[in-house]
């Protein structure tokens, strides 16, 4: 299996880094948010986290701008999407992301048949 690197850091050397180290290898929007120091949300979910660590746990969150730091990794999380909250098993490849991506707001629309409504040309269907 192949080692994991992150911006030339294996996971090991991301766990021992201090969040001031480990945000300068994210990009700016990322290292602007850690800089500018976590909501209240965003503390109470790391708490939670570091509270369970290691125990098969699902905790719920709303923080869907919280950025995936390498403690959280091995971490079962249920980020919410507008309607129900979606479970997400943090990986190593997860690592400098948003929980936001993992949880997608909008379903892909599918059609079916026409309506009550339809005209007779939106009814016709193809036999082919």
């Amino acid at each position: 299996m192949a080692k994991f690197y992150f911006r030339g850091k294996t996971f090991e050397e991301l766990e021992k880094m201090s969040l001031e180290e480990f945000s300068q290898l994210l990009d700016a929007r990322k290292r602007r948010s850690l800089k500018r120091g976590f909501n209240k949300h965003q503390k109470k979910l790391l708490q939670k986290i570091r509270k369970f660590k290691g125990k098969d746990k699902l905790i719920r969150t709303q923080s869907r701008d919280m950025v995936i730091l390498p403690e959280m990794v091995g971490s079962k999380i249920g980020v919410y999407n507008g309607k129900e909250y979606v479970p997400i098993i943090i990986t190593k490849e997860m690592i400098g992301r948003y929980l936001g991506e993992f949880a997608l707001t909008r379903k892909r629309v599918i059609h079916s048949a026409p309506g009550v409504g339809a005209t007779r040309s939106s009814k016709f269907v193809a036999l082919k």
